[in-house]
């Protein structure tokens, strides 16, 4: 109950009040108690110089008397005074003596540098008093004086007492005093303390309230069966709070509407404030940037999108109002991105953030460059045996060509040409036969040992003619069943010894290399060679139509030879891949599964 910031307040105040009452009351009463006292003694002081006076008055010459004289001045210390008998002259005649005189020398030493009779103000009786300050502030020095008759003339009589300004009684009325109020206030803190935590404890409830709805808990409802403002306070509370969910629950389905929107949207959103920090994202742009390499990845807003040009894009959209669009490419990757402002709805010159979209367009680029490249090559690997027919058709219409020898060479090349025409055709309705699925070949089980050997012969004295070392390594020994098509693997293996020929040069190897994997169950046959390599920019296209790597070397044939490799192997379920280092050697791998049922198929 205690840990309610303002009911301790409260009942601190409440206690302050208390204690802040009794000391003021203690102060008050010692004040009129200091007066009180201080009046009280001076009445007393005069009274009893008044008894002298009127002795005085009786006996004019008593103090003429040297015996009486002496016994007034050793004996008036008794009552608390001390007498000084003074000349007309100002001068001192005689007084009580020091060894009984009640006031300090120091406090009389004061009174005689500070008296002046003429301020003393005179009483009824006769009798003049002042008072003097000590150092002491619950003392004072009270002087009185009354004329006398003495050898005739009239001298001045000067009694000095002290007042004190408190005394015992004073002193237990104050304890008295503090006792009881201390006593009281104990006693009222009980019913304070009740009465202020009946009212503050609610309003601690209506806090607690306050914070569950600021979380977002709506549920929790206030008492309003207290009565008067705290009661309102509970049922405005619960009409708030039943406000407030509907409202965020409309919000909610809002947000989630958007959401999805946003989320089904193929391109990257992202909408940052007017500082540049994000704000709100899709589903997409967390992959969006996949492709991209990710340099500083400690920078969170480089973590979303790894180009420092787009952020910087962000903040002159913001600072300028102005539309940003910008394209992102590089080998790997291809973006565009386009940042609008975003203005506050109710001031429309108010730039409040922006917003960005990207899209991927690296597959767009790379199709419209392939398709740039597939027609290039389509119409160079055309045009080329076309103007050579052409070159030789023209003559031999116009008659320029003379002797049959030379008809017959033109003849020969024109067939070559024709073959050469008609072999890329095929090669072309084959590829595009196999990438559409519309060219079917039967799988089944093969012994693959056969046709490796079959190669090997075949392809021996052709690589001894070209200056090659040609052989087949087997690391597993004889290789199992496998399930494909054995013509279509044979055609698979020509294309890769074709190809492999074509880059090594004389004295340098090529190499068949087969394996087996038993826990994959895949038979892995490779075509590695010695010769020139792909560069590493070129190995990621080595299997796209048309593409021929180093073709400042003018190497003969069409490219499409590994395309046709790739898709007959990717028809099997089969897959193929290339490592090579430059100007060191190239290896393509792939692979067989071996059959499950081991009946080869003639």
């Amino acid at each position: 109950m205690f840990q309610s910031t303002l009911l301790r307040r409260t009942m601190s105040l409440v206690i302050i009040s208390l204690v802040a009452s009794a000391i003021l009351a203690t102060i008050a009463f010692i004040v009129a108690g200091r007066t009180a006292t201080i009046e009280s003694e001076t009445k007393t002081a005069i009274n009893q110089d008044n008894v002298y006076r009127q002795m005085f008055l009786q006996e004019p010459e008593l103090l003429d008397k040297e015996d009486s004289r002496a016994f007034f001045f050793k004996t008036s210390y008794a009552t608390g005074h001390d007498y000084f008998l003074i000349g007309p002259d100002g001068k001192l005649i005689q007084c009580t003596p020091i060894e009984h005189m009640n006031i300090s020398t120091n406090d009389i030493d004061h009174v005689n540098n500070t008296l002046n009779f003429n301020e003393f103000k005179a009483d009824s009786s006769g009798l003049s008093s002042r008072r003097f300050s000590t150092a002491d502030p619950m003392r004072e020095i009270i002087a009185i004086s009354q004329p006398v008759l003495f050898n005739g003339e009239t001298c001045t009589l000067l009694s000095l007492s002290y007042l004190n300004a408190s005394n015992s009684l004073i002193v237990q009325y104050i304890n008295i005093l503090v006792l009881s109020t201390l006593m009281a206030a104990g006693v009222m803190l009980i019913p304070a303390y009740a009465l202020v935590a009946r009212m503050v404890l609610p309003i601690q409830e209506m806090n607690e309230i306050a914070m569950e709805y600021a979380s977002g808990n709506f549920k929790v409802r206030a008492d309003e069966s207290h009565k008067g403002e705290i009661g309102e306070l509970g049922a405005s509370f619960n009409y708030l709070a039943d406000q407030l969910s509907k409202t965020f629950n409309d919000l909610t389905i809002e947000k989630n509407r958007l959401q999805e929107i946003f989320d089904v949207i193929s391109d990257g959103i992202v909408v940052v404030d007017a500082e540049s920090n994000p704000v709100t994202t899709n589903e997409a742009i967390k992959t969006l940037f996949n492709r991209a390499e990710k340099n500083n990845m400690f920078t969170e807003h480089l973590q979303l999108i790894p180009f420092e040009e787009v952020w910087q894009d962000f903040e002159d959209c913001i600072m300028t109002g102005e539309t940003k669009t910008r394209m992102i490419e590089d080998r790997s990757y291809a973006y565009q991105s386009t940042i609008i402002p975003k203005y506050d709805s109710e001031d429309k010159d108010r730039i409040i953030g922006a917003t960005g979209f990207f899209r991927d367009i690296y597959e767009a680029q790379k199709n419209e460059h392939f398709r740039q490249d597939y027609v290039a090559n389509i119409s160079h690997e055309l045009r080329t045996p076309l103007q050579t027919l052409r070159g030789l058709i023209e003559p031999l219409s116009d008659g320029m060509v003379k002797k049959e020898e030379d008809r017959q060479r033109y003849y020969g090349i024109i067939l070559n040409e024709t073959m050469r025409l008609s072999r890329l055709i095929d090669d072309m309705l084959e590829l595009s036969k196999l990438q559409s699925r519309t060219l079917a070949f039967k799988t089944f089980p093969f012994d693959v040992n056969k046709l490796i050997n079959s190669i090997e012969i075949r392809f021996g004295p052709i690589m001894a003619e070209a200056g090659i070392k040609f052989s087949v390594q087997n690391t597993y020994g004889n290789l199992p069943t496998v399930n494909g098509n054995p013509d279509r693997v044979e055609q698979i293996l020509v294309i890769l010894l074709d190809n492999a020929k074509k880059y090594t040069p004389r004295g340098k190897s090529i190499t068949i290399i087969t394996d087996y994997i038993e826990n994959e169950k895949k038979v892995y046959i490779s075509v590695a060679d010695t010769g020139q390599g792909i560069h590493e920019y070129d190995i990621d296209h080595i299997f796209d139509r048309f593409f021929k790597a180093d073709r400042a070397r003018g190497k003969k044939g069409s490219g499409l030879g590994l395309s046709i490799a790739k898709e007959l192997l990717t028809y099997m379920g089969e897959t193929i891949k290339v490592t090579s280092k430059y100007e060191e050697g190239s290896t393509f791998t792939f692979t067989l599964s071996k059959a499950e049922n081991i009946d080869v198929w003639d």
